[in-house]
Order: C-alpha cells, then sequence, then structure tokens
C-alpha cells in the first residue's frame, strides 16, 4: 500500500525526526550549573568594582504564574543591555524585582479558599497571601535563572518586603505633605465583580451592547421669564429631550446639559413640544417618526429660556447648565447630568455648577437605601438590584411616567476591568487621589518628557506625552486586603486627618507620625496597621488640633499597587547604595508607557523634581 505524501513531504522540508546534534537539551543545564559552580557572575561583579556604574532598574513582574515568552523576552532583552555594558567595562550590577501585591494574587487565595472578601479575617488572610506570592517568586526565579539570567537573584527587591512596604508608606505620607494627595467624593471607575476603584491604566475598552433610552424631562415654566417662550407653549407641555445609555444612573441626575454655542430649536409636534439641538432635529424626527414637527423657536445653549426641568420619576428639579463637551454628533443636543456616576458629570455639574452629588449604588453594583436621592424610598423593588439588569425596569418605569419616546440597543466601546473583564461603573465613593496639576505636576512631567529622558523608539515620547496631557487625577484608594495601607489616622469626633487643619501641618509633629508608621512598617512589615491600636501609630499623649480628642482611627483601604512599583525609584534606587537615583535605563514593552513608566515618572517628578 503506497503511502500518500504528507503536506509537509511535497515542502521538501529538512527532517526534524532525529536527535538534536547539539544536544541543547542536556548541554544548556550542564552549562548553567558550570557558571554556578565556579561562581561566574561573582566573577564579572568583583572584576567591575570601581569601574564607571551603568543601572538598569528592573520593572518587576507580577509574583502570579509561571512565566511565559512575555517575560522571556522582557528579561533577555535585559540580560543583553546588561552584559553588553559590563563588556563595556563598566560596573553593571542589575537587581531583579517583583510586585508581590494586589488584585489577581488576592483573587486567587480567595478562590483556594472558596470565600468571598467579607467571609475571610484580614491578618490572617494577608499572610496568606505573602505565602502565595512567596511560592511564585520561588518557582520564577528558577525559571528565570534556567534562561541564562545573570542578577542578584539571591537578593531581589520585592514590594511586600518589610523594608519596601516602609519606603511605600514614606513615599505616600512625603506626597501628603507637599499637598499632592487628598481624599474626596468624586465618581470613580468602581468594578462591582472585584468591589475596588480602579485607575485609568486598569481599564480596557471593549464593545458592548447598551440600552439606549430617548427621556423628556417636562420644563418648569414657573421663573421663565421669555415672554415668547411662554406664549408659544402655552396650553401645551414641553420638554426637554435627553438621549442615555445608562438608564440606571438616571435615579441620581441632578442636571441637563447644553452646549453654550450650539443652536437649540422649540418644535411643536402632534404629541408635545420639545426643545432639542437644531442640528440633530432630522435624525430626531425619523427615529421618533415626528411627522409634523413645526420649529417654533431659535436660540443659542447660552441663552435658553428656561433654568429648570422636572425630573421624570422623581420629585424634584434638574437644572439646566452649560457644558463644553456636549456635541451634536448623536442624542439631542442635551445630556443628562449625574456627578456621582461620571467624570465630566462632576466636573461641569458639581465642580462648576454645584450640583448635588447622588450614587444610590453600593459596592457590588446593587440600588441601595440612601437619603439623598430618594430613589429607593420611592421605588422599593429597585432594592438590591444590580443596575445592569435595572436597566429594563427603569426603561419600564420611564415608559409608566409617559417619559419614554424611544428605547433600543446601542453597540459602543466601553470600559472594562483589566483583571475580571466584567464592564464597570461610575460611583461617587469617598477616594483617595494624587492631583496631577498641584504645583504644575503635569507641566513638569510634560517638560522632562519632553528634553530630559531619551526614548527609543522616539515615538514613545509622543505615546506617553499624549497620556500625561489628558489623564485625570490618579485613584489611590483600593478597597481590598493585600497590600500596603492608605497610612493615614483621622480623629474619630472631628474627622481630621492626622487631627490636623487643611493647610496646616506642624512639620515637626507630622514627621515624628511619619517616622513612626514607617519604622514600624520596617520592623513588622504593613501588617503591623492592622495589629496594632491607632495609638501606637502617634506620639504618646498626642491629641486632636482641631477638638482636642484623643481617639483616632486608621484608613482601612489600601495604596495601588501601580503606586508600589511606581515609587521603586524611592525604595530601590536612592535605598540601595549600590544603585543610586536616577538609573541610566527603564527598559519595558509599550504597555508600560500607561503603567510603570507613567506611576514612577509620576511620583519621581513630584518627590524629586526630577525623572527617575
Amino acid at each position: 500500500m503506497t503511502q500518500e505524501k504528507s503536506y509537509k513531504d511535497t515542502l521538501n522540508l529538512p527532517r526534524t525526526d532525529f536527535p538534536m546534534k547539539a544536544d541543547l537539551a542536556r548541554r544548556e543545564p550542564e552549562m548553567l550549573a558550570a557558571w554556578e559552580a565556579e561562581d561566574l557572575y561573582g566573577r564579572i561583579r568583583r572584576k567591575a568594582a570601581g569601574k564607571p556604574r551603568y543601572r538598569l532598574h528592573d520593572g518587576p513582574p507580577y509574583a502570579n504564574g509561571h512565566i511565559h515568552i512575555g517575560h522571556a523576552l522582557n528579561k533577555i532583552l535585559k540580560d543583553v543591555i546588561v552584559r553588553y555594558q559590563a563588556m563595556k567595562g563598566r560596573d553593571a550590577l542589575y537587581v531583579p524585582g517583583w510586585d508581590c501585591h494586589g488584585l489577581p494574587i488576592e483573587h486567587q487565595c480567595l478562590k483556594d479558599m472558596g470565600k468571598r472578601k467579607e467571609e475571610v479575617e484580614r491578618t490572617a488572610f494577608r499572610k496568606q497571601a505573602r505565602q502565595y506570592a512567596e511560592k511564585f517568586v520561588a518557582i520564577q526565579r528558577e525559571e528565570f535563572k534556567r534562561l541564562g539570567i545573570f542578577g542578584e537573584w539571591q537578593n531581589p527587591y520585592l514590594t511586600m518586603a518589610p523594608g519596601y512596604q516602609s519606603a511605600i508608606a514614606g513615599a505616600f505620607l512625603d506626597l501628603y505633605e507637599k499637598e499632592y494627595i487628598e481624599q474626596r467624593l468624586k465618581p470613580v471607575p468602581w468594578c462591582w465583580e472585584c468591589e475596588t476603584a480602579l485607575a485609568d491604566a486598569e481599564l480596557e475598552y471593549e464593545d458592548k451592547t447598551s440600552k439606549a433610552v430617548y427621556v423628556a424631562f417636562p420644563v418648569v415654566k414657573e421663573g421663565c421669564g421669555n415672554e415668547e417662550f411662554i406664549a408659544l407653549t402655552r396650553g401645551s407641555g414641553v420638554f426637554v429631550l435627553i438621549w442615555t445609555t445608562t438608564p440606571w444612573t438616571l435615579p441620581a441626575n441632578t442636571g441637563i446639559a447644553c452646549h453654550p454655542e450650539m443652536t437649540y430649536v422649540l418644535c411643536r409636534t402632534p404629541k408635545a413640544c420639545y426643545v432639542v439641538a437644531e442640528d440633530l432635529l432630522a435624525s430626531l424626527r425619523e427615529k421618533l417618526q415626528w411627522e409634523a414637527c413645526e420649529v417654533l423657536m431659535r436660540f443659542p445653549g447660552k441663552e435658553i429660556p428656561f433654568s429648570w426641568a422636572r425630573h421624570p420619576f422623581l420629585e424634584r428639579n434638574t437644572k439646566v447648565i452649560e457644558a463644553a463637551y456636549v456635541s451634536a454628533s448623536e442624542g439631542t443636543g442635551f445630556v443628562h447630568i449625574a456627578p456621582g456616576h461620571g467624570e465630566e458629570d462632576y466636573q461641569f455639574g458639581h465642580l462648576e455648577n454645584a450640583l448635588p452629588i447622588f450614587s444610590p449604588v453600593d459596592g457590588k453594583g446593587r440600588f441601595e437605601e440612601d437619603r439623598l436621592s430618594g430613589f429607593v424610598a420611592a421605588y422599593p423593588d429597585f432594592r438590591g438590584l444590580h443596575v445592569f439588569k435595572a436597566n429594563d425596569k427603569i426603561t419600564e418605569l420611564l415608559e409608566a411616567k409617559g417619559a419614554l419616546l424611544l428605547a433600543g440597543p446601542h453597540f459602543h466601546s466601553y470600559p472594562h476591568c483589566w483583571r475580571c473583564r466584567k464592564p464597570v461603573i461610575f460611583r461617587a465613593t469617598p477616594q483617595w487621589f494624587l492631583k496631577i496639576d498641584k504645583h504644575d505636576l503635569r507641566l513638569k512631567m510634560k517638560e522632562a518628557i519632553d528634553g530630559q529622558i531619551h526614548f527609543t523608539p522616539d515615538w514613545g515620547k509622543n505615546r506617553i506625552g499624549s497620556m500625561v496631557e489628558t489623564r485625570p487625577d490618579w485613584c489611590l484608594s483600593r478597597q481590598r486586603y493585600w497590600g500596603v495601607p492608605i497610612p493615614v489616622l483621622a480623629c474619630k469626633n472631628c474627622r481630621l486627618f492626622f487631627g490636623m487643619p487643611p493647610g496646616q501641618n506642624a512639620p515637626e509633629t507630622f514627621r515624628a507620625i511619619r517616622e513612626k508608621i514607617t519604622r514600624l512598617f520596617e520592623s513588622e512589615s504593613a501588617d503591623a496597621w492592622f495589629e496594632k491600636p491607632a495609638s501606637a501609630f502617634l506620639p504618646e499623649g498626642y491629641r486632636c488640633q482641631g477638638c482636642g480628642g484623643s481617639d483616632f482611627e486608621k484608613e482601612t483601604d489600601i495604596i495601588d499597587v501601580w503606586f508600589d512599583s511606581g515609587v521603586s525609584h524611592q525604595a530601590v534606587l536612592k535605598k540601595n547604595p549600590a544603585f543610586g537615583f536616577p538609573a541610566d535605563l527603564y527598559l519595558e514593552g509599550s504597555d508600560q508607557h500607561r503603567g510603570w513608566f507613567q506611576s514612577s515618572l509620576t511620583t519621581a517628578m513630584a518627590l524629586e523634581g526630577q525623572p527617575p
């Protein structure tokens, strides 16, 4: 029987079914063992003593799982650079590091335990998370050594080491003293699955189909001074029409935004009078089937003849405001504003127009009872309902109130959590932020990017530059267990942080507190924060300078892990005499323009006034 030729045979490819002539599977481990036996790395280091220094600072991989091809590429490129500099006659020290805190490790430990976060005791859980990270540091170290990488493998830096944790807390407190850090109520990206706030760098945008609704808000005519408008709408209802892809945020609505320079029209349809953007009228007539539509009046956004509208299903008014980000690309020309559920809503609604912040949603993404919005009190069936599941019910509520003109699917790009891949929500909660524009920090970062840092390839300068130009304040707090705690104490009575009025920190007293915190972290690890009373971190007999109280409580949130690795220039470069600040090279993939490069640059410019 004649065997048919395979596809490979037809290509005349060389045979691969015989043993490798080089016998590398056996010889490579023997070679590595010989290098170790003769202390080749140690001999190279001793020979480099006294020579000009070259320092490549290692961006820490995450201590979770085995290494993959991306790790190999990263470490081999670094090894090539370090060996090359050594061969050029330089003292090229390479200290590898690991990023040890954070959500992936916490998730895996909870999964192994079969429990949720609120079901475990924090201190015991932190010890388990530490053991998990130690396990994979050991595994990855051997796998990196198997690649033939030379470095200080017996003396790496670990972000969970007590000395490093102390440096993280110290950097945070230094930034606090310099007034870069503050706590405020602000909407942040929130992962309801992981139950924590997220930073901008922790979002990944994926396509999502949402429910889009056109909603009519009744215009409040009382107090309207435009006689023409009153005369034209006498005897008929008049409504501002908004469009939104997040119906679940409507309970938190406190405003409606228009563009000050956009032209709006008052038009009469057989059903009622509506106010919409003139540029969108044609598409709205088609979508909403307004066969008869008469334009009664035109006016720019800055001269809209009314100031208030009525919420479609709650007993309150909503204010009409101006916002430059409103566009005529889709929708109605009006944007519903919920300052508790959006960055732009917060900026234009709360900061610029003092609209109140409502956010009747808990950490799991479910509607909860709240005294501000009054939503759940008015509609108790929504209590405990997840916001994404509530979209259909809110649409039904709008229809029952006669406020729904149209509902349908809308396909768009939407932020998702980079860990669990679930779509996030935006939710106002008290969070700690690093203010990116304080003391011209953003400007200083851009100047460093343009003039002090050399990028290879050079397009990296534009990539990180554009990101820095538009990035928001850095949300530093996370509502998790495994990490370095936010090292802030508050007076239980008056809520003053460290018992000091804002902007009136007594330098000597504050630094004494900083010294106690960092010293305890260094000697006992950051676990001490959760094991000791607040008084252990304060000078003996310390009292609040505001109210005289002596009872303090500790912040329970932890610090964003990007801050952990971002201050490695403090924990590694500055604390290690063999290194020094700044390093000669940071070498990572281009994804770190958004991550480690940016977190390192932000903290270094704020703390040191120069890039790391």
